[in-house]
């Protein structure tokens, strides 16, 4: 038997309480294999003949083999099947069309639109998750509305296509538990329409989306100032309050003071830690907004279905790179040109990626049911739960825990049961509970609700 250490006998656990073996906590070296597999220079490759079409406007050129946004999806769809040869198959790949009538603002015309799809299907049949990463494809100048002119669009949002294009390319080889679907969507810049599409279609369908991660603007370290650079930092973006929050769950919500534990926040931690573990000397900064002011993003609409969803996106935006028609004005150079971008910069931040969707992916479901026993008026804190009902069963689970003024979790205890006996008041702390599976790789964290 594992001896507990002082710090938890002074804390009054008991040595039945916890397990006697604890799930590994070293990082998983396939996934650093994997992070470490990221290639710099097929970003930049993928960027080149991204911006080679020209302009990748949705309302551009459809017909043409070599400008326009149709060309565009055929590439991308013919480099996931590339990556599909090199996986046996495994990954299955289709554009997934639906079509826009007018809307008055963005759209002048009926547009045949698709988002190009990449599955890599769970090897676990009774593992019905699905994680979902994307990048938009589309791109313009300061006309929202002129589809000819050139509009290179390498950092909004080649770099979070081609993001997506190299996490497909390494984690197609692997084989995970869970699905996980790379995608690059139409549309983003005339109004959410592919991830609207997509998120409506998962919800219609039923899917059991856990996360989804989407990537926009993530290229660049280097700002509007050029005396300010960070190579070290990635922002993510998470919702507080659940778009879909009803009554009950506000009353809950209100309860708890849960306003910074929604499920998009704890994915945002949660990749915070995966980065720590799985890309030396980067960061993520947490952001406690849904997006930047007066701008919006691919995560929203998943958001707005009930989803788990949220938002990365570099720290030091240049808007002169954004949006903007091909000119020099005042001595400045405006445009989204590639030359503007730092590769290994978006390479650490595709990284990011890759580490948080294969904890996920890897790590068992998350508990269900979890609750806090409120009918005793006690200094202490009685959590249960349930297993998870799909996948493999859990090596246990981590309670955590921290202040609540504390916007990180600060200390976490094994169990083996599904429940736990706290030396700690209900009243004083925030908890959390997370499936483990004997690696050490954890789902994301529930939070308990008031039960009697």
């Amino acid at each position: 038997m594992r001896f507990l250490t002082p710090f938890l006998l002074s804390l009054g656990f008991t040595a039945t309480a916890f397990a006697q073996t604890k799930p590994a906590t070293t990082p998983n070296p396939l996934i650093r294999q994997m992070v470490e597999e990221i290639s710099e220079k097929n970003l930049r490759d993928d960027i080149d003949k991204l911006v080679s079409f020209g302009t990748r406007h949705t309302l551009s050129d459809t017909q043409s083999k070599k400008r326009g946004i149709g060309a565009a999806r055929n590439w991308v769809e013919g480099e996931f099947r590339k990556y599909s040869k090199a996986s046996g198959g495994r990954l299955k790949v289709e554009q997934d069309t639906f079509t826009i009538k007018p809307d008055g603002r963005r759209i002048n015309r009926p547009v045949l639109m698709a988002n190009v799809m990449a599955t890599l299907p769970g090897t676990d049949p009774t593992d019905k998750r699905v994680f979902i990463v994307s990048g938009h494809i589309d791109s313009r100048v300061s006309d929202v509305m002129n589809a000819t002119a050139d509009a290179p669009g390498a950092n909004d949002d080649g770099s979070g296509t081609v993001a997506v294009m190299e996490l497909a390319r390494v984690m197609s080889k692997q084989q995970f538990p869970a699905t996980i679907i790379f995608v690059a969507v139409q549309g983003e810049e005339q109004g959410l329409y592919g991830s609207t599409h997509l998120a409506k279609r998962a919800k219609k369908e039923g899917w059991n989306l856990v996360a989804m991660l989407n990537n926009d603007i993530m290229g660049n370290s280097t700002g509007h100032d050029p005396e300010i650079k960070n190579t070290t930092q990635l922002r993510v973006f998470s919702e507080g309050v659940p778009a879909t929050e009803t009554p009950d769950e506000a009353k809950v919500r209100r309860t708890l003071s849960s306003e910074n534990d929604s499920p998009s926040r704890q994915l945002a931690r949660y990749s915070r830690e995966a980065t720590k573990q799985y890309v030396p000397g980067h960061e993520v900064v947490l952001e406690y907004r849904p997006d930047r002011f007066l701008r919006g993003g691919d995560h929203t609409p998943f958001n707005q279905q009930g989803f788990t969803a949220v938002r990365f996106s570099e720290v030091n935006e240049d808007f002169r790179h954004q949006h903007q028609d091909l000119r020099t004005e005042n001595g400045e150079e405006y445009g989204d040109y590639a030359k503007f971008m730092d590769f290994a910069y978006l390479r650490k931040n595709t990284g990011v990626n890759l580490a948080t969707l294969a904890a996920l992916a890897l790590a068992p479901a998350a508990p269900e049911n979890v609750g806090v026993l409120t009918a005793n008026l006690t200094n202490r804190t009685e959590l249960k739960w349930e297993a998870p009902k799909v996948g493999e069963k859990p090596a246990g689970y981590y309670v955590l825990m921290r202040e609540t003024s504390a916007p990180e979790w600060q200390q976490k205890f094994f169990v083996t049961d599904t429940k736990a006996d706290l030396p700690h008041s209900k009243d004083n702390f925030i908890f959390g509970v997370v499936s483990v599976d004997a690696e050490g790789h954890e789902s994301l964290p529930v939070l308990p609700k008031p039960v009697r």
